[in-house]
């Protein structure tokens, strides 16, 4: 292949499939190197700060995830629906909708200074305050413009900034937690990435960012508000949903937990980056073919649905299998009371790869009203659950929480889903179960025997895509 076909291949859109290949590659390379980087700070900096300061600084970067999407509000995504659907207004939103995060991001921002101090009960954490309150400004403002090349189908820009972003942070971070092994260098190393981050897609983006702001229309301010006001309620719960464990380990236990808790969900969320950036790179698509075909629209969700599941079966069994090995090789024998959190969370794969799909797909289809009663049984199921289990279960009784909860709340939007465009998808999955059963027994039996856990992961992979090629599964030419 020529230069200029890989040039193009991989910096144009030149038509559907091509567009959908281009910035699903851009989207998963840069989350997935970007989280690489990441997690190789996230391994080094929890060995050497210890479960208690890996704690502390693990409670106020929970507080600031839930800052951002609260920053956002949903809003976001209305942009990015609006441009698909009429390219002529894109600048207006954008403008409009920056100057709006504008004033968001200065609410959260006065409420990490003078507000989280008193939501803690960790001394440690507190010190932090300052460092966080400017990582959610300028970590915000980089998904803003992330926003614009999301729009635009241009997600190129997002996957080179995100890989020179965490390649930074995770830089910053070792350099200066080897100069001094506290969590406020690694707070000072997660600041100084970010913003380099953000300089790099502004610089980028300059062009669209100038136009942007300048093409600001108060009279859309009323519509986006109400269009986004189903998101701003249910990010709002959401963001609890989200980060309601470690926030209330934080309350109602130690730093120490915190920490241990923390490494459990760390690598667990890595892999739900993998379902949100395809949801990401299909969303385009799939708005553009509910407004054209409704029965081409079913066929396609029919499809991605099914092949989250390709990917979170073999997963969520081998984690869980695998999980005190997995967590001993990340973190060491020092956070080995994280294993069974980690292992409970796994399997949260199984409910979170395919629901991230057909939450898309509602808000394509423009239900995003449904996302306030999803999320409010989220939100209120955590809290309920946490209260009941963590006191007692402590970590272990967090990570149940979550489970329950999500089975919940994502069998409410399965079930809208269903009234808005019925769709199938357990005779699509029969075979991976069966591949998933297969290479199960030979990933217990491996460990039974002692493998390696390297050995044993290249050794039960091929085997389950293997029998699925053996039962000449489709979806492997997807």
């Amino acid at each position: 292949m020529s230069i200029n076909k890989i040039k193009n291949l991989l910096f144009k859109n030149e038509g559907l499939k091509q567009t959908i290949a281009k910035n699903t590659f851009w989207l998963f390379f840069g989350q997935i190197s970007g989280r690489l980087l990441r997690m190789a700070l996230i391994v080094f900096a929890a060995r050497i700060l210890g479960p208690s300061s890996w704690g502390a600084f693990s409670y106020v970067m929970g507080i600031v995830a839930f800052m951002i999407i609260l920053s956002d509000m949903g809003m976001s995504a209305i942009v990015i629906r609006e441009s698909v659907k009429n390219p002529e207004t894109s600048k207006k939103y954008f403008s409009t909708v920056f100057y709006i995060k504008l004033i968001l991001l200065a609410i959260g921002m006065s409420f990490l200074v003078f507000g989280a101090p008193y939501l803690s009960n960790i001394p440690e954490a507190k010190t932090l305050i300052p460092l966080i309150a400017l990582i959610l400004l300028f970590d915000s403002l980089r998904n803003f413009g992330f926003t614009i090349s999301r729009a635009k189908e241009k997600m190129q820009y997002e996957g080179i900034d995100e890989i020179l972003t965490n390649l930074c942070i995770t830089g910053f971070g070792i350099y200066f937690l080897i100069l001094a092994p506290t969590s406020q260098s690694l707070a000072l190393g997660y600041l100084l990435g970010i913003v380099i981050g953000f300089l790099a897609i502004a610089i980028a983006l300059k062009n669209r960012f100038k136009i942007s702001i300048s093409e600001f229309d108060f009279s859309l301010i009323k519509p986006i508000l109400k269009s986004s006001l189903p998101f701003a309620l249910a990010s709002f719960l959401g963001a609890i949903m989200l980060n309601t464990d470690l926030i209330m380990l934080g309350w109602m236990r130690s730093s120490e937990e915190v920490g241990f808790y923390s490494a459990a969900q760390k690598p667990v969320q890595a892999f739900y980056t993998l379902a949100s950036l395809f949801a990401i790179s299909i969303f385009p698509a799939l708005t553009k073919a509910i407004k054209e075909n409704l029965i081409n629209a079913k066929k396609l969700l029919e499809r991605t649905v099914s092949v989250s599941f390709l990917v979170a079966i073999p997963m969520a069994l081998g984690g869980i299998i695998l999980g005190d090995q997995i967590i001993n090789l990340l973190f060491g024998a020092q956070y080995q009371s994280s294993a069974v959190a980690f292992q409970i969370l796994m399997f949260t794969t199984l409910i979170i790869y395919p629901s991230v799909i057909i939450s898309n797909s509602i808000l394509a289809h423009e239900q995003q009203k449904n996302f306030i009663t999803f999320s409010m049984i989220g939100a209120i199921g955590n809290i309920v659950f946490n209260i009941l289990l963590i006191p007692k279960f402590g970590i272990t009784g967090a990570a149940i929480s979550t489970i329950f909860t999500q089975i919940a709340s994502n069998c409410f939007i399965w079930t809208k889903m269903q009234t808005i465009n019925p769709f199938v998808v357990l005779p699509n999955i029969k075979k991976m179960i069966l591949a998933g059963i297969v290479m199960a027994i030979t990933t217990y039996l491996l460990k039974n025997i002692s493998c390696p856990l390297i050995l044993n992961i290249i050794i039960s992979a091929p085997i389950y895509f293997l029998v699925l090629k053996i039962q000449k599964e489709k979806l492997l030419k997807f």
